[in-house]
C-alpha cells in the first residue's frame, strides 16, 4: 500500500487556482511511480467563498492557515501568498515543525532567503523554490544538483520578461514605452500596475535569489543597484 503524502496549500490566488487544480486533477500523474500517494487536504484563503472557477471541496477549505501548519498530518506546504507577512512567518513556523516548504515568494526569498534555509537546514527539512526565478525553467535544480561539481563564473540573462518584451517591440517595431506597455498588458504579460518590472525591482529580487544559489552569497536586495525602464525613449533605442 502506497504511503500517503499531504499537501496544505496557502493562498488561492491566480496562481494558487493553478497548483490547486493540479493538485486535484492529476494526482493520479503526480503520484505515478513515486511510491506515494499526493493528497492535498486543505486549501487556506483569507476568502474562501469569491467563486474561483474551480470546483473545490468545502471540507477542505479553511480561511486560518495555522489548520495547515499545524496539522502533524501534512508534510508539504505551498505558500503562495506572496509579500514579505505573513508568509515569513507562516514558512518559519512550518519549516520548524518539519514540514518541506515549496514557495514562489522571490520577495520574501530575497530578503529573508539565507534566514529560512538555515532554519530548514537545522530542522532537517526542505525549502524549495524553484518557481521564484526563471519561470518554468529549472535553473535552481540545474545550478544546486547539475552543476554542482562545477564553478559558476558568472550568470547572464533575461531576468524578466515583461521588460524584455516591452524593449524588444520598442527595438522593432519603434513603438513608443507606452505603446510597447500597453501591449503587454492588453496580452497580459503585465500587470495593470506594472511598477515591480519596470522599476528593476522583480530582476533585482530575481538576481538577488541566483547569487546565492550560483555563488553562495547573501545579497540583499536593497543593495543591488537596478534601474527600470520606464525613462526609455525610442532615441534611447536608436
Amino acid at each position: 500500500m502506497k504511503r500517503k503524502v499531504q499537501v496544505g496549500l496557502i493562498g488561492l490566488g491566480t496562481i494558487g487556482r493553478g497548483v490547486a487544480k493540479l493538485l486535484l486533477g492529476r494526482q493520479k500523474e503526480l503520484s505515478y511511480g513515486r511510491g506515494f500517494d499526493l493528497q492535498l487536504v486543505r486549501i487556506a484563503d483569507v476568502d474562501i467563498t469569491t467563486p474561483r472557477g474551480i470546483d473545490l471541496p468545502a471540507e477542505i477549505l479553511t480561511t486560518d492557515a495555522y489548520q495547515i501548519i499545524d496539522d502533524s498530518n501534512i508534510s508539504i506546504v505551498i505558500e503562495l501568498i506572496g509579500g514579505i507577512e505573513p508568509a515569513r512567518t507562516y514558512i518559519l513556523r512550518a519549516l520548524e515543525q518539519g514540514k518541506s516548504v515549496v514557495t514562489a515568494n522571490k520577495a520574501l526569498l530575497s530578503q529573508h532567503g539565507e534566514e529560512l534555509l538555515q532554519v530548514a537546514q537545522r530542522n532537517g527539512t526542505y525549502l524549495y523554490f524553484e518557481a521564484s526565478v526563471c519561470a518554468g525553467i529549472p535553473i535552481i535544480r540545474i545550478i544546486r544538483e547539475g552543476l554542482v561539481a562545477n564553478r559558476i563564473q558568472k550568470l547572464y540573462g533575461i531576468l524578466n520578461g515583461t521588460t524584455n518584451y516591452i524593449l524588444t517591440k520598442m527595438a522593432e517595431e519603434e513603438s513608443s514605452f507606452k505603446e510597447a506597455l500597453a501591449r503587454a498588458q492588453q496580452k497580459g504579460y503585465a500587470e495593470a500596475d506594472p511598477t515591480l518590472d519596470i522599476s528593476g525591482l522583480d530582476a533585482a529580487q530575481k538576481l538577488s535569489i541566483l547569487l546565492r544559489v550560483g555563488f553562495n552569497v547573501s545579497i540583499p536586495v536593497e543593495d543591488i543597484f537596478c534601474e527600470g525602464i520606464e525613462k526609455i525613449t525610442s532615441r534611447d533605442i536608436e
